[in-house]
């Protein structure tokens, strides 16, 4: 079973934190904060504990958009994407592993949200998940 870490309401996930907790798979997490807060995205990250969950979260924003939420995980980090059922059709047209859309389609609503999982832990994965960022940011 896989265990969410952050879980400490006192504890900020500071970069010491981070690669203290992600190890090896910190400079994953270093390599696509980087890319996703460059010009090209231009998207801005804030890390808050929420009560309703016991930890801390990692809300990724274009402006006041969310285009998704980071939780860190014992071996990787996690990406939590919200789409409407309307956008489908534009994902599955996505350049991305026939695995993350298999896992979409398996995905359980949560009220008219459809969540898109995408699970982290070697920067290989980091392009098909920048492609779904790119995605997610231009949709109106």
């Amino acid at each position: 079973m896989k265990i969410q870490l952050l879980r400490e309401p006192g504890i900020f996930p500071s970069k010491e934190v981070l690669k203290d907790v992600l190890g090896e798979i910190y400079d994953v997490l270093e390599i696509l904060e980087a890319r996703i807060t460059q010009s090209e995205f231009a998207l801005t990250l804030d890390w808050r504990y929420y009560n309703d969950c016991k930890s801390w979260l990692c809300k990724v924003q274009y402006k006041k958009k969310t285009v998704f939420w980071l939780s860190v995980w014992d071996g990787f980090f996690q990406t939590t994407f919200f789409f409407l059922e309307r956008h489908l059709e534009g994902i599955v047209a996505l350049d991305i592993s026939e695995q993350i859309k298999e896992d979409f389609c398996q995905m359980k609503p949560v009220g008219r949200l459809i969540p898109m999982v995408i699970k982290i832990n070697n920067q290989e994965q980091l392009t098909g998940l920048l492609k779904v960022v790119e995605f997610k940011k231009n949709l109106k």
